[in-house]
């Protein structure tokens, strides 16, 4: 099996996939699903409107051909049991997948009993966490959103701190408040001062924001002391799936000083539920932007090293029938790749687990509609966002929801992530 298994364009699915599906047949992305019908937790395959039951296929004896798969590694709570049987073992799993739904393989068309016992509609299956998350780290590599911030706040004329530009800046977040879309969550409490109060209050967050973000999934470890080659991460890197890295941003201004992100960002985070693999993605690496000051030896790359994937974001209030879209950018803007995170992070010789999650930072592009945070697209609350229900937001309030998509397509051929989706709960 070669390094990128790419499912061939050209293939189409004897099952009814639309065009404008997220979930092609050359996706296929993986995820952990439970049903009416099927309540134990299990792994699944996004194609079309279905999610493919793996525990059905392999109990029906048609994944007897994947290397080292076993039924443990398909009836589980989470996906790292799959991951850590080898990338031999899931791309073999996701081709076996692909090859059974291809147009012309008499094994499943021919079988309509069969079906009803491999296919759930995505619409009845309930999405859980895909992975057992470890250790989540969030990085600040979007140059636009990271000058945008620190000419709000710091100096218009100068907004890039100095290192900024020769490293990958993160920081390690709290992996036990990932939580999966349709999870509502609390406005956060936290402690709030007023530049011209004397002390702070403890109250509920006034500017709770979003940050549109990707985030990569590990799919091998590393031991402690080992690191990582910049030219090797593909190695380490299973997929991607989508990110709201939820933030409080008068808890943070209070607070930040002097170590960083803290409360205002621990309460929430939001995750998709499907992860699309690096090989589904292939067809859609580009070059990022341009480094414009050289990085040290072990921060080079070689070829293009992001994706050009579409994002949006919809924000829709309680009295509001339909979601207005307020975001539209890319992941091709980041200006530092997913290579240059895992191998900065690892250059220390922290281990690596598998089911990682790596928030890419907020995702802002070059004009003012491609913003990637409320803090950017009403600039520190100065340019209000008007909703269809006559109000304004200049952050998100009590009963909003955000949804987040992204997709990436070309050739009429569409590899998608769906969304994650989140609601805001009064505090308390």
């Amino acid at each position: 099996m070669s390094q990128f298994s790419v499912i061939p364009w050209n293939a189409r699915s004897w099952l009814e996939v639309s065009s404008q599906s997220d979930f092609s047949l050359q996706n296929l992305p993986f995820g952990i699903f439970t049903s009416n019908g099927r309540t134990e937790p299990r792994v699944g395959l996004a194609l079309g409107d279905w999610v493919v039951d793996t525990v059905a296929l392999f109990d029906a004896g048609l994944l007897a051909q994947v290397p080292g798969l076993n039924r443990t590694h398909l009836l589980a709570a989470e996906l790292n049991a799959l991951l850590s049987a080898g990338s031999l073992t899931w791309r073999g799993l996701r081709a076996q997948v692909a090859e059974l739904f291809t147009a012309g393989n008499s094994t499943l068309l021919k079988n309509s009993d069969l079906h009803s016992r491999l296919l759930v509609k995505q619409s009845e299956a309930k999405m859980r966490l895909p992975t057992r998350v470890s250790n989540y780290v969030d990085f600040y590599s979007s140059r636009e959103h990271a000058s945008n911030v620190g000419a709000m706040f710091r100096d218009p004329q100068n907004p890039l701190l100095p290192n900024w530009l020769h490293i990958p800046i993160g920081y390690n977040g709290r992996s036990s408040s990932i939580i999966p879309s349709g999870v509502p969550f609390k406005r956060p409490m936290g402690q709030l001062k007023a530049d011209t109060d004397p002390a702070p209050i403890f109250a509920p967050t006034k500017q709770l924001d979003f940050e549109l973000e990707m985030a990569f999934i590990t799919g091998k470890e590393t031991a402690l002391g080992e690191t990582i080659s910049a030219q090797k991460t593909d190695d380490y890197i299973f997929g991607l799936a989508l990110l709201n890295d939820w933030s409080a941003r008068d808890v943070q201004r209070w607070e930040y000083v002097p170590l960083g992100p803290f409360l205002a960002k621990t309460f929430a985070t939001s995750l998709s539920p499907w992860i699309v693999t690096l090989d589904a993605l292939q067809p859609f690496r580009v070059n990022g932007p341009e480094q414009t000051v050289p990085v040290l030896p072990y921060l080079q790359t070689a070829g293009p090293q992001t994706y050009d994937i579409h994002l949006e974001v919809l924000l829709q209030s309680e009295r509001m029938s339909e979601p207005l879209r307020i975001s539209r950018t890319n992941f091709k803007y980041m200006y530092w790749s997913m290579a240059q995170q895992l191998a900065h992070l690892a250059s220390n010789g922290t281990n690596v687990d598998v089911g990682d999650v790596y928030g890419s930072g907020t995702i802002s592009g070059p004009t003012p509609d491609s913003y990637g945070s409320m803090l950017e697209l009403c600039w520190k609350g100065t340019k209000p966002i008007a909703l269809p229900d006559g109000s304004q937001r200049k952050f998100i309030e009590d009963g909003d929801t955000v949804i987040m998509k992204g997709w990436a397509e070309k050739d009429g051929v569409r590899i998608g992530f769906g969304e994650v989706r989140t609601q805001v709960l009064p505090a308390g």
